[in-house]
This record gives structure tokens, C-alpha cells and sequence, in this order.
């Protein structure tokens, strides 16, 4: 039996990558546009790194994390997010001590053990944008406004922006005691990982994806009824930037996301049209998580955008991605001579800037041209042997159904003026 790829990946094949070609460029620009640098981090971490960081009462660092021993008996992690390892390299390299804010972004694979379905894989890819030093509610109105930009950007209609405050510590801790006086008396109801989470995190009660468990958060208390003075403004605050910027929202007080190091805003764009994990774009404010795995005192904001989620939606909402560019010449030869003459022509086309190909199989010059129609090549240059001698290529325009003859020496020039 044929090895396979593992269960819940997949092989970007060359007839879908221009795709992801174009949503990157789009994104990069759109960074560019914005302010924002690129990070790169490695694809494995130290396991207390998520941790800390993402909580080790979230089903990512319960269930999902791929985890292992290194021949030196370190814990390593395979990163299931982009924030933490940002967060990491940010506090790592003292980024801090520069003028703030500091603008991240960055594209990455993340690696998640979950039941493979709909625009979410085992290993699955994020684009991500990172903020740090920036204490106002403008930082979060700009990272969200950001999101809504790329996505209208990508022809992405079909989806809805949800906004809530997840609260500070402060407040948290009477929000948390309203959350287990509410869930106490069904606490035998509730499945076993919320029974694990009741006493250290009951926020995760409400992300709990069991069907059953949802309908008895159904009616839980309200974070928004909690929160504390500056908490509360700052919610305000970030409505009225988004006012300001002519944003629709939802306000939706359910919202916690899956990873315990958000304070203050937390956000999802959700889609009803790619299966049951609506979310495409997620993210909020982090201003405890740099403190958290060992740095200063630094706010942070971001959001993590699924690129496979994307995708499915530019389908569904019918925008349109520009194939791959065709060879502009394809060089068919007749003979050795015209061969290595075709061999030395194609490379000096080549470093002219031009998209030149040939056949590497000899083909009759019958097939040679069959195969230039098929790659959809603007012209073909034909160089027989007779040619050779004479220093001379037989140019056919595809296009126009037309050939003329054009000194060898010239070729390149010619074809630069064509295809302009």
C-alpha cells in the first residue's frame, strides 16, 4: 500500500498554490500599507511556553497540543497559535526597549490535534498581526479595522463582526463566583472536562463545545454586567473608535475565545457557510501575557485569520483569483544543433526577465507545439538546424496564427516590445 499523507493534512499541489500565492501577497501589501513587519518564529516551542500562555485549561492545551520529548528530554511543543511564539521572540530580544508600539505579522503553519473538517486541519495555516506598547482602545479598533479590510479586500461579504469584553482580573473574579453560583446546581450535568474546569476557570464553561453543555450556558450571567470601571470605558471607547470608522458589529457578551490570554476586547468574524467552525478571524487584547512568560509590563493586541477558512470562503462568495501567469515563449527545436542553440537561447531569455520554457522530452516538433498550445504560451520560437546556421529563430505569434523570421540577436528585443 502507497504511504499517504497523515490524517487531518494535505498537499498544496501545483494547480491550487497560485491561490495561496495571491492571498499572501494581498495580505503582505496590506501589512506593508498598515505598518506592520514580518516575525518568523520557529514551528516547535518549549511546552510551558503554551502553557502559560494559552492555558492549560483550554482544550488546546488539554486535548490538542502536539507534545513531545526531544533526545534531550526537553518538553517540545509543535505551536498550535502564532501570538505566544510572537510574544516570546518579542520579550526574548528585549523589543521592548525600542519605541513602541512594535507591528508584527506573520504567516505561519499551527498544529492542532482535533477532528479534521471543513477549512480546519491538523495542521492548518494562520495569517496573524501582532501589537505591542499600545494601551489605548484605538490599537484594537485599527487591528479589527485591519481584519475588515483584508476581508473586504478578498471579496468576503458573507460574514459578521462580533465584539465583547472578556473583562481584567479585577473584575473576573466576581464574574467568575456569578459563573459556579450559576452552573453549581447542574454541576452533575456537565461534562467531564467542564467538571475539570469548574473550579479553575469557569469562563471555559461557556466555550465548551458540547451540544448539551451549550444550552445550559444558555442562560449564564453576563460578563458585561461585570465588568469594572476601566474595563467598562474601555469597551465604550472601543465602540465609539469603531463608530468613527464606519464598522458594523455585534455586541455578543458569549464571546470568551479559546485561549485564556485575552483581557478587555475580544473579537470573531463568523461565517454560517463553511460547516460548524464559523470563525475565519479571531483575536482581542493581551496586556497580562508578555508579564505572563517572564517579560515587562507591555499591552499587546492581535488577531490569527485561518488561511484554509479563507480560502473556502473567497469560493463560496465567488471571488475571483488570476490563474498563474502562461510561459510569454516556449523555444521547440528540430535536430542537436538547434537543441543547444535552443538550450543557450532559453537561458538568455530567461535572464532577460522573460517566462521562457521548453520540452525537456524531444518530442517531435509536432508534439513540441502541441505542448506549447496547452501551457497557453504567448509565442513559440522555432529553431531548426538550417536556422542555426542562418542565425535566425522562426517567431509564432499563438495568439495571431502569425510567424516571421527574426534575427537570433535581436530576439530578445523583439519579444520585450511585443509584450509589452
Amino acid at each position: 500500500m502507497a504511504i499517504q499523507a497523515p490524517k487531518g493534512t494535505r498537499d498544496l499541489l501545483p494547480d491550487q498554490i497560485y491561490k495561496w500565492h495571491f492571498v499572501e501577497g494581498k495580505f503582505r501589501a496590506m501589512c506593508e500599507s498598515y505598518g506592520f513587519h514580518e516575525i518568523r518564529t520557529p514551528l516547535f516551542e518549549h511546552t510551558e511556553l503554551f502553557q502559560r500562555g494559552v492555558g492549560d485549561t483550554t482544550d488546546i492545551v488539554q486535548k490538542e497540543m502536539y507534545s513531545f520529548q526531544d533526545h534531550g528530554g526537553r518538553d517540545i511543543t509543535l505551536k498550535p497559535e502564532g501570538t505566544s511564539p510572537a510574544v516570546r521572540a518579542f520579550t526574548e530580544h528585549k523589543l521592548f526597549a525600542e519605541m513602541q508600539p512594535t507591528k508584527m505579522y506573520y504567516e505561519t503553519p499551527c498544529f492542532r490535534y482535533e477532528k479534521p473538517q471543513a477549512g480546519r486541519l491538523r495542521e492548518f495555516h494562520q495569517f496573524g498581526i501582532e501589537v505591542f506598547g499600545a494601551p489605548d482602545m484605538t490599537a484594537d479598533a485599527q487591528v479589527i479595522c485591519f481584519a475588515q479590510d483584508f476581508l473586504d479586500e478578498m471579496g468576503i461579504r458573507n460574514v459578521s463582526l462580533e465584539i465583547n469584553s472578556v473583562g481584567c482580573p479585577n473584575c473576573r473574579s466576581s464574574y467568575r463566583k456569578a459563573l459556579q453560583d450559576y452552573f453549581r446546581p447542574h454541576y452533575d450535568e456537565l461534562c467531564d472536562t467542564c467538571k475539570s474546569r469548574f473550579e479553575r476557570n469557569p469562563m471555559r464553561l461557556l466555550d465548551c463545545k458540547s451540544e448539551e453543555d451549550q444550552k445550559l450556558a444558555k442562560d449564564a450571567p453576563s460578563i458585561l454586567d461585570y465588568l469594572c470601571d476601566d474595563c467598562r470605558t474601555a469597551f465604550e471607547d472601543l465602540q465609539k473608535d469603531l463608530d468613527a470608522m464606519g464598522i458594523a458589529y455585534t455586541v455578543n457578551p458569549r464571546i470568551v475565545r479559546g485561549l485564556d490570554y485575552y483581557t478587555k476586547t475580544a473579537f470573531e468574524f463568523v461565517s454560517t457557510g463553511i460547516g460548524a467552525q464559523s470563525t475565519v478571524c479571531g483575536g482581542g487584547r493581551y496586556d497580562h501575557l508578555i508579564e505572563e512568560i517572564g517579560g515587562p509590563e507591555v499591552p499587546g493586541v492581535g488577531f490569527g485569520l485561518g488561511i484554509e477558512r479563507l480560502l473556502l470562503l473567497m469560493e463560496e462568495n465567488g471571488a475571483e483569483i488570476p490563474e498563474p501567469p502562461a510561459p510569454d515563449v516556449f523555444v521547440a527545436t528540430l535536430g542537436e544543433n538547434s537543441r543547444l542553440a535552443g538550450l543557450a537561447l532559453l537561458r538568455k531569455l530567461r535572464r532577460a526577465g522573460l517566462r521562457a520554457d521548453m520540452d525537456d522530452l524531444q518530442r517531435r516538433m509536432k508534439g513540441q507545439l502541441k505542448l506549447a498550445a496547452r501551457l497557453g504560451s504567448r509565442f513559440t520560437v522555432v529553431i531548426g538546424d538550417d536556422e542555426v546556421e542562418k542565425g535566425v529563430v522562426q517567431l509564432k505569434d499563438m495568439t495571431a496564427h502569425e510567424q516571421h523570421e527574426v534575427p537570433m540577436d535581436r530576439l530578445v528585443e523583439e519579444l520585450a516590445n511585443d509584450l509589452r
